[in-house]
């Protein structure tokens, strides 16, 4: 755990925001919340400050040793909330992984649903969320677009995870053995030439992990599951083949949510600001509405649209661009964006994952 998360954590424990902190510090909120991510992080002197601030020990603040105010060991205890992340599905599900990749200093939270996940933060049982928002092959997660805006929760991150399929079976099996496999509709169709090639019969399941863990209690040598090989540890089956998966792109793209915004310096280098919007039922508002962006320079990566209520004339919009709010470009887009629509509001600003860079210079070769 670096300096940025054990600030994260004491602020956490004393039961203060972003900005209560900003204001004890005498300091802005960006400052805050740079230390936290771990762009800038302060002197020695000021960490002595944050330490009695914060109601912890300044060696524990500045290297881990010794004990904070709250808790017997340099890190946060697995049950504590502030070392926790949340996620919708069964542990071993690929938004377990994504959490494991991306946060490996925090304790994962298995959710029964998106809605639950969300009110973990919320409620504070955990500090993060990890939400999926869209897969490379299967397109956008159903429902995530209205429950974003409605969740009350900032982005402050996000993370691209790999999918790498495998077909896990039970101890001892071959894959001669197999006769049918479970797993989640979109894993099944993402796996549509291996089920072919071994003429096995599919069987649609809630999600993976939960059919890994199904397959595991069963016990049956002719019942096989595509999940990921982390389901495969937790429930002690055996990978029979990997990375199965027809599409060599299949990624998935997921949110990091909390209930404090986390924003970048506007000088801190690359940005991703995520809006939604709703325009005027007018004829071409979303034309006009769109122009700030092009006579601005803004790239716009992302544009969806989804029904709100069930209202086929109320549309609202979810758009990702590139820049930092505080920019000249990007302000004047989003004022001309807000003088054509109504309900704008900044669901968060981060940096981006290394990912888009890495997929941007494969295109380009």
């Amino acid at each position: 755990m670096g300096i940025g998360n054990r600030i994260k954590l004491a602020r956490s424990d004393a039961g203060m925001t972003q900005k209560a902190l900003a204001e004890k510090s005498n300091c802005e909120q960006s400052t805050v919340a740079h230390w936290e991510s771990e762009r800038n992080l302060p002197s020695t002197d000021k960490l002595k400050a944050l330490a009695d601030i914060l109601g912890v020990s300044a060696s524990w603040l500045l290297s881990g040793e010794g004990n904070d105010a709250n808790s017997s060991s340099s890190d946060a205890a697995p049950s504590d909330p502030a070392s926790t992340i949340a996620f919708q599905g069964e542990p071993g599900a690929y938004s377990d992984l994504s959490c494991r990749v991306a946060r490996p200093e925090m304790t994962t939270l298995a959710c029964t649903s998106f809605e639950d996940a969300f009110a973990a933060v919320h409620d504070g049982r955990a500090r993060l969320g990890m939400i999926p928002v869209e897969n490379s092959v299967a397109g956008r997660v159903a429902d995530i677009h209205h429950l974003l805006p409605e969740s009350d929760l900032h982005i402050i991150g996000e993370h691209f995870q790999r999918v790498n399929h495998h077909l896990l079976g039970v101890k001892g099996a071959k894959v001669s053995d197999i006769t049918h496999v479970h797993s989640h509709i979109h894993a099944l169709n993402q796996c549509k030439n291996l089920i072919a090639e071994l003429g096995i019969t599919p069987v649609v399941a809630v999600d993976t992990a939960g059919s890994a863990n199904a397959i595991a209690k069963s016990g049956d040598k002719t019942q096989a599951v595509i999940a990921s090989e982390l389901a495969g540890e937790i429930y002690g089956l055996s990978s029979l083949k990997a990375d199965i998966e027809d599409a060599e792109h299949n990624t998935t793209r997921f949110l990091i949510m909390a209930r404090d915004p986390i924003i970048p310096h506007p000088m801190a280098g690359k940005t991703i600001t995520s809006i939604t919007f709703r325009v005027r039922n007018v004829p071409a508002a979303l034309f006009k509405a769109m122009g700030g962006f092009a006579t601005n320079g803004i790239n716009m990566t992302k544009l969806e649209s989804y029904m709100v209520k069930g209202q086929f004339t109320a549309t609202q919009f979810l758009a990702d661009v590139e820049g930092h709010p505080e920019n000249r470009n990007l302000k004047l887009a989003l004022e001309e964006l807000a003088f054509f629509s109504h309900e704008v509001k900044v669901m968060g600003v981060y940096p981006p994952h290394p990912y888009r860079f890495e997929a941007n210079a494969g295109e380009e070769d």
